[in-house]
């Protein structure tokens, strides 16, 4: 099987013709699918160890993918650099650059794994006590983050050639990719976790192997289903596509991973509170990727969707489409709304037996709980400007609402008396606030940009 047969299926997936809901939608539902595996392969490292450990195993587990996953989203920020760009290329029928780009990005994401690996297996120690790990956790978190660490070159890889499938408009490859590495990590957990009782290590090890084996399957799908793009060895010594990446992805990649820290900062402060307070952040935190699955991939829909429409010069459907996913996002942000404020119990005891974590993260989730009416809205408008390469504003507002807004208030009602899980807790949704707004008056500038020049 040759490249003719990927470039006929991408043509007949393409979003630049036809019904923009039914694109949407089969675009959109495996890639729905694809971040519910990746929040159980997330999850289960946790939900298992909470379910054979105890709180200390918990809470090293809770802090330690909170760290891993700041590695995570500054990897799959710089993939969206790569998405928007093919996606654009694509639009405009210049495959001879989508080469040229694949090619930047594997030179460009080897070096930044190697470098982040290196990294994270020296600093580990000090990351984890930046976090104001519990004493009891200390030395667990520093042992899952160090092993989870040797997996880097694999999530790079991952992401990498996830982002060039979306870029083509196929969702089902990356399904399928997460799909073996769930299935994988959850029979691991078991078996290491559960049945030989390795505790943390176990759950660490399980992940790093489901990362590989999911790597392994994609380069042979690749094999398979070669991609449209022919990649030639002149093509790796042009450095200026990297450039390119970089430039598009940077943005998106440190307001993620920024915004993460963010995150990081305030599990710090809460870790200051006690053993209880860390598994409930962690826990809320893990419910978070399973509960916004829905406005997450319609941001990463929109960005690959608009991407290709700009490239083709119509803005139109780019804005059609992006209206379709809010009517869509905003009722499901409703419902996540009325669970997350009314069930925080029962989402919580879904990772723990222990009637004080519970306790503790229903209450911190009833206030966070207002934040999913809100990036019902926020991120598919961020989808939205990053399919049309603004990707400087998405990274300030994100930043201005983390750094200006969110962080400060979670201190202040930290030492407020008083205080507690809750007060910490509005600190999201007003943060989300701040957010949207700088969101909306942006959309306006922009419609009045290309009205103006007669764009759309």
């Amino acid at each position: 099987m040759d490249g003719n047969s990927n470039m006929k299926e991408m043509e007949k997936n393409s979003f630049l013709s036809g019904k923009i809901l039914s694109s949407l939608v089969h675009f959109s539902v495996p890639l729905m699918l694809a971040l519910l595996l990746q929040a159980l392969y997330g999850g289960v490292d946790l939900a298992v160890v909470g379910l054979f450990g105890n709180a200390s195993e918990l809470s090293a587990v809770a802090t330690g993918s909170q760290v891993m996953q700041s590695i995570t989203v500054l990897i799959s920020g710089l993939t969206m650099g790569v998405t928007v760009l093919l996606g654009q290329v694509i639009g405009a029928g210049d495959y001879k650059k989508g080469s040229c780009i694949i090619c930047g990005e594997v030179k460009l994401f080897f070096w930044i794994a190697l470098v982040i690996t290196v990294f994270m297996i020296f600093f580990a120690k000090r990351a984890a006590m930046l976090m104001n790990v519990p004493s009891e956790a200390l030395d667990k978190t520093v042992l899952y983050i160090r092993i989870c660490s040797a997996g880097v070159i694999f999530i790079t890889a991952y992401n990498g050639i996830s982002g060039i499938f979306r870029a083509m408009g196929n969702s089902k490859a990356p399904f399928i990719f997460v799909l073996i590495a769930s299935v994988v990590n959850i029979v691991l957990d078991l078996i290491f976790v559960g049945l030989l009782g390795f505790g943390v290590s176990g759950a660490a090890v399980a992940t790093v192997l489901a990362q590989c084996g999911s790597v392994l399957f994609s380069l042979f799908y690749i094999k398979r289903k070669p991609l449209p793009f022919k990649i030639e060895k002149q093509n790796f010594a042009n450095s200026g596509y990297k450039r390119e990446i970089i430039k598009v992805g940077l943005p998106i990649a440190l307001q993620d991973f920024l915004v993460n820290i963010s995150f990081l900062i305030i599990t710090s402060i809460i870790n200051k509170i006690g053993l209880v307070a860390s598994a409930s952040i962690g826990i809320a935190e893990k419910l978070f990727v399973f509960l916004s699955i829905v406005p997450v991939s319609f941001m990463s829909a929109l960005s690959a969707f608009v991407a290709q429409n700009v490239g083709s010069g119509n803005y139109h459907r780019a804005k059609k489409a992006f209206w379709i996913t809010e009517g869509i996002s905003v009722p499901v942000g409703v419902i996540m709304f009325l669970i997350t404020f009314f069930k925080g119990d029962c989402l919580a005891s879904m990772f723990t037996s222990d009637a004080m974590v519970i306790d503790s993260t229903r209450v911190y989730l009833k206030g966070c709980s207002f934040e999913y009416l809100l990036i019902a809205v926020s991120f598919c408008m961020v989808g939205f400007f990053n399919g049309m390469g603004k990707t400087r504003f998405v990274m300030l507002q994100g930043l201005f609402a983390a750094f200006c807004v969110r962080i400060p208030l979670s201190y202040i009602f930290s030492i407020m008396p008083g205080g507690g899980m809750f007060y910490i807790s509005l600190a999201v949704p007003v943060s989300a606030i701040v957010s949207l707004f700088f969101c909306i008056i942006y959309y306006i500038i922009l419609m009045s940009r290309l009205k103006k020049t007669g764009r759309i």
